[in-house]
């Protein structure tokens, strides 16, 4: 396991003890500047200790620069604050833009329409609930699922931890505010992947690595989706696995406390997490960590979801394999070769494999830290549904960072191969050259996935329907049911209660919708049980019950 700094360049093999690195954080990271000491990263660490040096005797209480021997003068407070720091504000700039890039790509498609009620409503009236310290009833799904209004979210998936983004809503009630906060919280994982990899590799390194993290497609691919559980995880895992490496066990555990709480199957990541450890020497904890994380998975399915009105089997679709994970792994012991088969018995779960291991360079597959993200990949390529092997969702950004830190793992174990066999000082240039690809990896994914809209001049102009659909919603009072297409959904939900429009005649008081030719016949349908026509612009509709 790579852990620890030496002076030398050379990682430590050993994790460090908790509390055996006082030092351990970004700030302090920014301050020391010798945790790994780097070609070209020693300059920098010289300066900010002759900054500090020249600091005493009285340099803070001068209002001029003292002159140094030399005639040389002495640098000012705010230089000595910022050479000081200088990592901690250029982390801290790299998460402001990685938080705005998202935020930009997600409320340029809500501004336009562009984000569909699925799942985003979901989420959305989830929220709401624990904002009003009730339940956090979902009508939309379970409306759709013919479970009724007070249907609640953790029959659906466990999630309880949306919970702490109800005070948000306090500030502004509506799925806006779940845009901006998963682009945060997507964010907030570069401190760690950076310390994660500075520790591992170096400062430099630790800079592209983050970077390539910030515009993978996987978060491109999930924010372009609208919002889902998924939004926690990246932070979470990385928390998990930084600390954990570091041998910070209290925060680690919180993290994967948090994981938990997160979704069902997450479980198994802890489980993944857990394997890890024992592999790499913390044998105790890892055996811990993996049956705790197949118990709670287990008992979750089992026993929470159907607690709270939910059916495990819904998203349980293992017919080969079996209905529950202990038939699944007995499966896997006796038929081992149907098991691999399945998971690349389809083009569309090659591309999946490839998609997910190159932004690492496939380095990855030489780390034990793979083996945490595996048990997700395994669940959805082995599933009996199409949707789940795709790259076209948002289940890619559950392990993407985890593959990404596997990565820095596995290229400085290869590394370090290559120096105990006699290969001539491969350590910087080949580190350095390592997190040069994977950035340039990153670069090369974005004219492929949606943050490529940002740099189409079309997406920044208006839906020519955009008036039409301003007015229909104008038409719409606050505070009512109402059905949505797609399009519509989420930009009512705010002040409504929303549901799906799938032409099931329900008597809702209201219904918006963007039609077609094929849905003229729906639409005149309705008008001849009870509803009249309050709009029809540009292909959009308006509806009212009479007397609702």
């Amino acid at each position: 396991m790579i852990t620890g700094t030496a002076t030398s360049g050379q990682p430590a093999e050993e994790p460090p003890r908790e509390g055996s690195d006082p030092d351990d954080t970004l700030e302090a990271a920014a301050v020391d500047g010798t945790a790994v000491a780097e070609p070209g990263d020693t300059a920098d660490a010289q300066a900010a200790g002759e900054a500090e040096s020249g600091a005493a005797g009285g340099a803070t209480a001068a209002v001029e620069p003292e002159e140094r021997p030399g005639g040389e003068a002495a640098p000012r407070p705010a230089a000595r604050f910022l050479r000081s720091h200088r990592h901690l504000i250029a982390v801290s700039v790299l998460c402001a833009l990685s938080s705005v890039l998202s935020c930009s790509l997600s409320l340029l498609r809500f501004a336009h329409f562009q984000v569909a009620t699925y799942d985003l409503v979901i989420f959305d009236q989830a929220v709401r609930g624990y904002s009003h310290f009730s339940a956090p009833t979902v009508p939309l799904r379970g409306v759709t699922g013919g479970l009724g209004m007070d249907y609640i979210q953790l029959a659906d998936h466990f999630s309880p931890i949306l919970a702490v983004l109800a005070p948000l809503y306090w500030l502004h009630d509506g799925p806006v505010t779940l845009l901006v906060a998963q682009a945060v919280l997507f964010a907030l994982a570069i401190p760690f992947v950076w310390m994660f990899t500075r520790r591992v590799l170096g400062t430099p390194h630790a800079y592209l690595v983050s970077m390539a993290y910030a515009i993978s497609w996987p978060i491109a691919q999930a924010t372009a989706v609208e919002f889902h559980e998924v939004a926690f995880v990246p932070l979470l895992s990385a928390i998990a696995v930084e600390r954990l490496h570091a041998g910070r066990r209290l925060p680690g555990l919180l993290a994967v406390l948090g994981l938990l709480l997160t979704k069902e199957d997450l479980g198994l990541m802890v489980a993944g997490i857990g394997v890890w450890l024992f592999f790499t020497g913390q044998r105790r904890l890892g055996a811990g960590l993996a049956f705790t994380g197949v118990a709670v998975f287990e008992v979750v399915r089992k026993f929470l979801i159907p607690l709270a009105g939910g059916n495990p089997a819904y998203y349980t679709r293992y017919s080969k394999l079996g209905e529950d994970l202990p038939q699944m792994l007995w499966s896997a012991v006796t038929r081992p070769h149907e098991f691999v088969g399945m998971l690349f018995d389809d083009h569309s779960k090659w591309d999946t494999w490839g998609l997910l291991l190159w932004p690492a360079l496939f380095v990855c597959l030489l780390s034990p830290l793979v083996l945490a993200a595996l048990p997700l990949i395994l669940e959805r390529l082995l599933a009996d549904s199409d949707n789940w092997w795709s790259t076209g969702w948002h289940y890619d950004a559950f392990v993407v960072l985890i593959l990404l830190m596997a990565g820095v793992d596995g290229a400085a174990r290869l590394i370090r191969w290559l120096e105990r066999r006699g290969v001539p000082r491969p350590g910087h240039g080949l580190r350095l050259a390592y997190a040069a690809a994977v950035f340039a990896v990153a670069v090369t994914t974005v004219p492929y996935r949606p943050f490529d809209n940002l740099l189409s001049p079309d997406f920044y102009h208006s839906d020519p329907r955009t008036e039409a659909r301003e007015q229909a919603m104008s038409l719409v009072p606050d505070g009512v049911v109402v059905e949505a297409s797609d399009d519509f959904g989420a930009r009512l939900s705010g002040r409504t209660t929303v549901l799906w429009w799938d032409y099931q005649k329900r008597g809702t008081p209201w219904i918006v919708a963007s039609v077609n030719n094929d849905l003229r016949g729906v639409v005149d349908s309705y008008l001849t049980e009870g509803y009249e026509l309050r709009l029809d612009r540009d292909d959009i509709v308006v509806l009212h019950r009479i007397g609702a």
